[in-house]
């Protein structure tokens, strides 16, 4: 869209039948719908207005992807009223190169075209990578692709990696009444975020009766007609009635005959940009989850502008913002931006911690989303907001508050700002003030 309102003539070519990528059909929005009906589902359960006068229901998966691929249409809808408003050319096939300005595309009735452009954009996104060594054919070994066609009610699940994605699932899982067992390659969840913040998903999860098993590897999955036995390299053997396997992702590149214009993407698939996203080739560009790290939607989004204004003015003075939000969309939500405990800490920066438990805001407790708290690091000495981290209901909403102080430049990034402006109260936004009171009150004279 960008490069069309910049007078460029833009094609796109979309292998499935409907656009959106992976973002809307299989990754981010089914998911994220998923956890939003399980989440409402929790607190129906919760809430004491219904506990007596209503009978208990049990939801199965099947149940709420209904309400997923409702909004997955919706989503995808809108995008192809996007391209027809700025008129950009939509193709349906498979993509190749057969140089580095020509496109072969192969259409689902088996007929080709080429065509031609100055400029080639590969957005081809990623998928679930899967160990060669497991039989993803079998009806109940799944990736996080596949598990949306998910047709029994399983009462264990078994999920294989606690990265987002498995943490993600686990909520889902759990929040519907199944047994889950949660196999962690590591010695951490999320050791990426804040320590507190994944301890506190750690226990959230603990306490709700998920089993975490860290730093395990699989040696081979058992199938057998009504589940799977996984046996893992220290000995164990854990079973279950389907696994999901969600222990990473690979660029969609392997298809793409990048050999005929001497393009290579690495061991997972990817291919490397420099700042403008431009290949090793001049006149490739690359974007999204097929360039790896952060492989969020979000910066996707910021990638696609960017590239854009560089292929149609020569240069873009925008650079992708080096504090990306991160979202985890469990059940309650993990969110931060900017520095860790871990990170100032190993960086000898002096900083001071304010905090905000939920259970003490009014909205929370109107809400009866009292799980979970705010946590704001900040300059001992300047008083500059250097990270902000959430764990609770929310929490992806909450966290840009804080993201919007951190961006501004010199004195207008001040912690203080929170004690000084008048939040709506009661709302989940008052934490900031609470926290902050909480870390200015820590500071020495």
């Amino acid at each position: 869209m960008n490069l069309s309102k910049s007078h460029q003539k833009v094609a796109v070519i979309e292998r499935q039948q409907a656009v959106g990528g992976g973002c809307v059909h299989w990754g981010t929005i089914p998911s994220k719908a998923l956890r939003h009906s399980v989440s409402r589902l929790i607190e129906y359960k919760a809430n004491p207005l219904y506990r007596f006068t209503e009978k208990p229901q049990r939801h199965t998966f099947q149940d709420i992807l209904n309400h997923a691929s409702t909004v997955i249409s919706k989503q995808s809808n809108l995008r192809s009223s996007f391209y027809e408003r700025n008129r950009i050319h939509l193709y349906q096939g498979d993509a190749s190169f057969v140089d580095k300005h020509t496109i072969k595309v192969q259409h689902i009735d088996g007929s080709q075209e080429l065509l031609t452009a100055r400029t080639i954009v590969i957005a081809t996104g990623s998928r679930p990578y899967r160990p060669p060594s497991v039989d993803f054919s079998h009806p109940r070994i799944y990736d996080s692709d596949t598990i949306l066609s998910l047709q029994h009610n399983p009462q264990r699940v078994l999920i294989y990696g606690a990265g987002v994605i498995g943490c993600e699932y686990a909520s889902i899982f759990k929040g519907l009444g199944a047994k889950v067992d949660l196999i962690n390659t590591r010695d951490r969840l999320l050791a990426f975020m804040d320590a507190e913040i994944s301890d506190a998903l750690s226990y959230h999860f603990w306490n709700s009766g998920i089993v975490i098993r860290h730093n395990e590897d699989f040696a081979k999955v058992e199938t057998r007609d009504d589940g799977v036995i996984l046996h893992l390299k220290s000995g164990k053997r854990v079973k279950a009635d389907c696994i999901l396997f969600a222990n990473g992702r690979t660029g969609n590149t392997d298809d793409l005959n990048l050999e005929a214009i001497g393009l290579q993407a690495d061991g997972r698939g990817q291919l490397k940009v420099n700042e403008n996203y431009q290949t090793s080739i001049e006149n490739v560009y690359a974007v999204g989850d097929v360039i790896g790290y952060p492989s969020l939607a979000s910066a996707a989004f910021d990638q696609g502008r960017i590239a854009a204004d560089a292929i149609a003015h020569g240069e873009c003075a925008a650079k992708l913002i080096i504090d990306i939000p991160a979202g985890i969309y469990t059940i309650p939500e993990m969110s931060s931006v900017g520095k860790t405990e871990q990170q100032l800490t190993a960086a000898k920066i002096p900083y001071e911690v304010g905090r905000a438990q939920f259970k003490h805001l009014a909205r929370a407790q109107i809400t009866g989303t009292e799980v979970g708290s705010l946590k704001l690091l900040f300059h001992a000495e300047t008083k500059e907001l250097l990270g902000v981290h959430c764990f609770g209901e929310r929490a992806s909403e909450i966290v840009h508050i804080g993201q919007a102080i951190m961006e501004q430049k010199g004195p207008g990034n001040n912690v203080e700002y929170f004690v000084n402006t008048t939040f709506n109260y009661p709302t989940m936004a008052e934490a900031y003030r609470v926290a902050a009171l909480n870390g200015l009150n820590r500071l020495c004279d």
